[in-house]
C-alpha cells in the first residue's frame, strides 16, 4: 500500500478549527488542542443558552402582563385564571404585546374577564408585647 501524506488535508482541518475560534482569548484562539476543546464547550453552552432563552422570554412576558393588569386592580395569576375560565386562549407573548403596544385592546380583554375588586385595607399594627423583667437576686 502506498504511503499517504496528509500535509494539506491536516492543514485545512487545523485552519478550519482556528477559524471557528476567532475572537477567543489567549491560547484558545491559536493553539489547536485548546481550540478544539473551546469549540466543544462553546457548542454545549450555546445549546443550553438557546433553551434558557425561551424561559427568560416567558418570565419577561409574565412581568409585562403583571405590570399591565395592576392598574385594573388584579394581578398576573388572578388574571390568567380568569382568562382560562372565560375560555380566552391568547398566549402570554401576545398578551404582553397587547399590554405594551395596544393598551386599549388589552383593557377591553381585562374588563371582559376580571371582576374589579377593592384593594385590601392594610392590617392594623399590633401593640408591642411587654418585655419580661428578670428578677434580681438579693
Amino acid at each position: 500500500m502506498a504511503r499517504v501524506k496528509r500535509g494539506t488535508i491536516r492543514a485545512k482541518k487545523r485552519s478550519a478549527i482556528l477559524k471557528n475560534t476567532k475572537g477567543y482569548m489567549w491560547g484558545r484562539k491559536n493553539r489547536i488542542r485548546m481550540a478544539k476543546e473551546a469549540i466543544l464547550h462553546s457548542g454545549v453552552q450555546s445549546f443550553q443558552a438557546r433553551r434558557k432563552k425561551k424561559g427568560v422570554a416567558r418570565a419577561a412576558w409574565h412581568i409585562q402582563i403583571n405590570a399591565a393588569v395592576r392598574p385594573f386592580g388584579t394581578n398576573y395569576s388572578k388574571f390568567m385564571d380568569a382568562l382560562k375560565k372565560a375560555n380566552i386562549t391568547l398566549n402570554r407573548k401576545m398578551l404582553a404585546e397587547l399590554g405594551i403596544n395596544h393598551p386599549d385592546v388589552f383593557a377591553a380583554i381585562v374588563k371582559k374577564v376580571v371582576v374589579p375588586t377593592e384593594p385590601k385595607a392594610p392590617k392594623a399594627a399590633k401593640a408591642p408585647k411587654a418585655k419580661k423583667v428578670a428578677k434580681a437576686k438579693a
